[in-house]
């Protein structure tokens, strides 16, 4: 039986054979493109397209906040900034506001950006003196 499409195939498996960071990464990453399609929407007076869009980025936001690990203090400090960001993405949606979907757009690609690094030193970190890091 042929698959109906190998590119939903192909993304479902990258989630699920995906480390928690590289999960976070693809979330970070998706937040950002809802909200450049929000701001898309906007431009071209797309209501609903910007609501629908900045709807998906919140809730990956909110995703965000709830998988944070209370153990470590950089969860503590995390949880107020994605706060800020799912109330200015709220803001943003009620007030068709560009510029607050772009300070957010802002804090997502930095989080990001830091987050892409921390994997990739994590990837050169030497496992029991192994070293563990993988190269394509």
């Amino acid at each position: 039986m042929a698959m109906k499409n190998p590119y939903k195939a192909y993304q479902d498996n990258s989630v699920n054979t995906a480390t928690p960071g590289e999960l976070t990464l693809m979330l970070y990453n998706g937040c950002i493109k809802f909200i450049r399609l929000a701001r898309l929407g906007l431009d071209e007076k797309n209501i609903e397209q910007k609501n629908t869009n900045i709807q998906k980025a919140q809730r990956i936001i909110q995703e965000l906040m709830v998988t944070l690990n209370p153990d470590f203090e950089i969860s503590q400090q995390m949880l107020p900034l994605y706060d800020y960001m799912n109330r200015r993405l709220i803001e943003a949606n009620v007030k068709n506001d560009r510029a607050i979907l772009d300070e957010v757009e802002g804090f997502v690609t930095e989080f990001r950006d830091t987050w892409k690094q921390v994997i990739q030193l994590n990837r050169k970190q030497p496992v029991n003196g192994a070293d563990t890091s993988v190269s394509r």
